[in-house]
C-alpha cells in the first residue's frame, strides 16, 4: 500500500514571512523520489495548542508525519512535547544524545559556553529511534504509534537537508517493502505544457514505473520512478522508459541525474580538456557565477568579464568602436566581437557572450525588453543566437544564461549549435 505523508513546519517566523519554508520543498522532493505521496503541507506557529491541533488533524489523513523546527533549547521549541503528548509518549533524557551535544560544543563551538538549557534537546520520546545530528546540536527522532510514523527534524535548512539525506531517506527506505529507484531527465528547449501534451496519455496510464514532469525556469525535468523487489529489477524497469523518452525528445535532453545545465557543461569541458570564458553585459556576471558555484570550476573556467558599458566592451575586450557606433551594444555583430574578445583576452578554448535588454525599459536604440544576442566562439568559428525572452528582468537574465550554456553543450556534443538559426546567423 502506498504511504501518504504530511509535513508540519513549526515556527512563527514562517507565518510572519520572515523566512521561506525551503525545508518543505526539499523534503517533498525526497519523498516523491521514494514513491511517498505528500498530500498536505501545514505551517503552524510556536504555540503548543495549535501544534497539537495540527498533529491531531494530520494523524487522521497521513501515515507519515514529518515535522521541521521546534527542537532547539529555547522555551518556544515545543515540537517534541506536542508530538509526545499527542501520541501518549513521555519524554525521557537520552544520555547518548546529551553527550553528543556536549561534544559538539567542545569541538565545533569552543568559544561558546554551553548553557544548561541546551540539554533540553536530549529529551526525546520514549522508545524512539534517535536520528543523530552531526551538523548541529538538536537530534532528530522517529517513532511509530497508532499506525502513524512520526519523524522530527531540526528547522535550519543546512541541518535539515543533511539529516534528510543521511538519516531520514535511509530510514524510510528500510521501512519500504521493496526498492524504489528513479531517474531524472533534464530538458532544455521545450516548455512544460508542450512536454506534458506529448506525454499525457502515457503518464495517465503508467503505474509502475511512473512518469512525472517538473517545470523549472527555462527548463523542464521528467522523473521516472519504479518500485521492485531489488535495485537491479527497478533499474531494468527504468531503462526502456528512459530510452523511449530520449528517442522522443532527442537533443532536447541534456542529461540524466545531473544537477544543472552548467554542471553538464562543466563535465563535457573536463572530459575534452577544454576551457570556457564569459563576456556578459545584461546578465552582469550571472553565467560566471553559476560556473564558479561548481566545485572544481577552475579546471574548466578561465574567467569572465562584466562589460556593462560600451567603454568596457571596447577597452577590455576589443570590440571595435565602429561596431558599437554602427550597430549598437545589442546586436549580433557586438555579440560576435565580445565572444572572440573573451577567447583572446582570457585565453580560453571557448567563450560565450551575452548582450541584450533586460529591462525594465527599451534601450536607447529602441530595442525591446527581452531581446538578447548570445555569442559562442570556438577556434575560428562564431555563432550568434537571437533570443526573445519576455519582459521580466530576472527571467530575461536567467533564460539568457541557460541559452548560452545550451549553445556550449550543443557544440561539445557535436550537435548543431543553432538548430533553428536564421540564414546568416552562423558565421564562419
Amino acid at each position: 500500500m502506498p504511504h501518504t505523508a504530511e509535513l508540519i513546519a513549526v515556527g512563527t517566523e514562517l507565518l510572519l514571512g520572515n523566512i521561506c519554508n525551503t525545508d518543505a520543498q526539499m523534503i517533498s522532493q525526497a519523498l516523491s523520489a521514494l514513491g511517498i505521496n505528500v498530500y498536505y503541507h501545514t505551517v503552524v506557529g510556536d504555540n503548543p495548542e495549535r501544534v497539537r491541533a495540527a498533529v491531531e488533524v494530520a494523524r487522521h489523513r497521513a501515515d507519515i508525519i514529518i515535522t521541521t523546527g521546534g527542537l532547539g533549547p529555547t522555551c518556544d521549541d515545543l515540537t517534541k512535547q506536542a508530538l509526545a503528548d499527542a501520541f501518549g509518549k513521555p519524554l525521557v533524557f537520552d544520555e547518548r544524545s546529551a553527550g553528543r551535544i556536549q561534544e559538539y560544543f567542545r569541538l565545533k563551538l569552543p568559544h561558546r559556553v554551553m548553557t544548561d538549557n541546551n540539554l533540553q534537546q536530549a529529551m526525546l520520546p520514549e522508545g524512539c529511534t534517535v536520528l543523530d545530528n552531526d551538523w548541529g546540536t538538536a537530534p532528530g527522532c522517529a517513532f511509530e504509534a497508532e499506525g502513524v510514523r512520526v519523524i522530527m527534524l531540526p528547522g535550519p535548512p543546512r541541518e535539515c537537508r543533511a539529516m534528510l539525506e543521511h538519516r531520514v531517506v535511509p530510514y524510510l527506505k528500510f521501512l519500504s517493502d521493496g526498492v524504489i529507484e528513479s531517474r531524472t531527465l533534464k530538458l532544455y528547449g521545450i516548455g512544460e505544457a508542450a512536454m506534458e501534451a506529448q506525454l499525457r496519455e502515457e503518464m495517465l496510464s503508467m503505474h509502475n514505473p511512473t512518469l512525472a514532469p517538473y517545470a523549472k525556469e527555462g527548463e523542464c525535468e521528467l522523473r521516472i520512478t519504479a518500485k521492485a523487489p531489488t535495485e537491479a529489477e527497478a533499474q531494468a524497469m527504468l531503462e526502456p522508459v528512459e530510452q523511449e523518452l530520449r528517442g522522443r525528445f532527442g537533443d532536447l535532453v541534456y542529461g540524466v541525474d545531473v544537477g544543472s545545465l552548467e554542471e553538464q557543461v562543466s563535465r563535457l569541458l573536463r572530459a575534452q580538456g577544454l576551457t570556457l570564458s564569459t563576456a556578459e553585459s545584461c546578465t552582469g556576471g550571472l553565467a560566471a557565477k553559476r560556473m564558479t558555484d561548481l566545485a572544481g570550476a577552475s579546471q574548466v573556467f578561465k574567467g569572465g568579464v562584466v562589460c556593462y558599458t560600451n567603454e568596457v566592451k571596447h577597452s577590455a575586450l576589443g570590440v571595435p568602436q565602429e561596431t558599437l557606433d554602427t550597430f549598437g551594444a545589442v546586436s549580433p555583430q557586438t555579440a560576435q566581437a565580445l565572444a572572440l574578445g573573451a577567447c583572446r583576452v582570457l585565453g580560453s578554448d571557448l567563450a560565450v557572450s551575452i548582450t541584450g535588454v533586460a529591462g525594465p525599459d527599451p534601450d536607447d536604440r529602441g530595442n525591446p525588453v527581452g531581446l538578447v544576442y548570445i555569442g559562442l566562439a570556438h577556434g575560428d568559428r562564431v555563432w550568434v543566437k537571437e533570443t526573445h525572452l519576455g519582459t521580466a528582468r530576472d527571467r530575461v537574465r536567467n533564460s539568457a544564461v541557460l541559452a548560452a550554456f545550451d549553445m556550449v553543450r550543443r557544440r561539445l556534443t557535436g550537435l548543431p549549435v543553432l538548430p533553428e538559426a536564421a540564414p546568416g546567423k552562423d558565421a564562419p
